[in-house]
């Protein structure tokens, strides 16, 4: 891969004491260079003038929604960013169990490396996924 260099992330020492904010804009810089579909997914509450909160988003859902296309066909990507010691909340686990359980992919991910990497892994197994049902005519809806 060539090495983007990221605004936010402009070395690898920086990297290591990188906000979970600044590894999410990195995230979403590279999906928008490699030209996959995605979004940020933003979740959680304000308070409002009347002095009750907003809430907005799903509890647990990831930073980032992305599509990957394999064979013409959608897989759904969630991508959770983290820090180094950073660790998924209960309602984090909970939609990531949720997610996988209908078949999409869920990857938390601490670097861009990580990130990179991960890709590739989903990449592969729809591949293989497509390619088996594919040898045994079955489709599953």
């Amino acid at each position: 891969m060539p090495k983007i260099r990221v605004k936010t992330l402009p070395t690898e020492a920086d990297e290591q004491k990188a906000t979970e904010n600044d590894l999410i804009k990195g995230c979403l810089e590279f999906l928008s260079y490699k030209k996959i579909f995605h979004y940020r997914n933003n979740s959680g509450a304000f308070k409002t003038d009347r002095g009750g909160f907003y809430y907005f988003g799903a509890k647990g859902s990831p930073d980032i929604i992305a599509v990957l296309t394999i064979w013409g066909l959608p897989v759904m990507t969630g991508i959770e960013a983290k820090t180094k010691n950073g660790k998924q909340s209960e309602y984090q686990k909970l939609w990531q169990k949720n997610f996988e359980k209908v078949g999409g992919f869920y990857l938390l991910i601490r670097s861009l490396d990580e990130l990179e990497t991960k890709l590739k892994y989903v990449r592969n197994k729809a591949l293989s996924i497509l390619s088996e049902r594919n040898e045994n005519k079955t489709v599953a809806l």
